[in-house]
């Protein structure tokens, strides 16, 4: 318990409702740093600013504290071919706002003949199904495949996705993008669930781990990982459907 943050809120009247509002958080995380929970730098500074105090009145040694494990981390995999062929299926089943999709091809989900209906099924059912794939031309591919030691092998997985999701990109309702960035993340939302899977230096996708995360808080690693997507989104130009 943090009686030195739960005592200047009193004396300032003021509720966790009020602080949350103030931060842009949700009020339960503000419960937390109530209950202990140590608040990242930027909270930090922001709960003394508002309450008129230091940071160190509230928080004496905070990097003393100890480790917060994430309640965001549903699942941690020790590489992609490690989750279940069911997790995918839910994930995407489970959607009912919103879907994104941010890879350089995902070859392992375009030759899932399954999965790919039920993505142009949600599309059509109202899900907003967005699609983010590598162009195959770029600079930026040329480097994987050096990278990964596989020449144009990067770029030939690209064109094949695209072809191969040719059914999900003609349902209503999907919208396509292709983008020239470097990736170091790919990631599968659906509504506040996703799977991360970071992209490692000189090695394929399919041997690098994978998250599962949930959406917990208004500012934690979902949040990071959705403006992540959005990034890459906004700078992406049409898909080449022909490629």
């Amino acid at each position: 318990m943090n009686d030195a943050l739960r005592r200047a809120l009193a004396d300032a009247r003021l509720r966790e409702t009020a602080v949350a509002a103030a931060l842009d958080v949700d009020p339960k995380t503000v419960q937390r740093w109530i209950s202990g929970r140590v608040p990242h730098p930027r909270h930090r500074w922001a709960v003394a600013d508002l309450l008129n105090l230091r940071e160190q009145d509230l928080w004496p040694d905070p990097d003393d504290a100890p480790t917060q494990v994430s309640h965001e981390i549903k699942m941690s995999y020790p590489y992609r071919s490690a989750v279940p062929r069911e997790e995918w299926r839910q994930l995407f089943a489970g959607a009912e706002r919103e879907i994104g999709i941010l890879v350089y091809a995902a070859l392992f989900l375009a030759e899932d003949v399954g999965l790919v209906r039920l993505l142009a099924d949600k599309a059509r059912s109202g899900v907003a199904v967005r699609l983010l794939l590598a162009d195959p031309g770029s600079r930026r591919m040329a480097e994987r495949g050096a990278e990964e030691g596989i020449g144009d092998a990067v770029a030939a997985r690209v064109q094949n996705a695209v072809s191969l999701f040719r059914p999900l990109l003609e349902a209503e309702g999907v919208q396509a993008r292709q983008h020239d960035t470097v990736l170091y993340n790919s990631i599968f939302r659906a509504d506040d669930e996703m799977l991360v899977n970071p992209q490692v230096h000189g090695i394929a996708a399919a041997y690098a781990p994978v998250l599962h995360l949930r959406r917990v808080e208004a500012s934690g690693m979902f949040s990071t990982y959705v403006d992540c997507f959005e990034r890459v989104w906004a700078d992406a130009g049409p898909m080449n459907t022909l490629a």
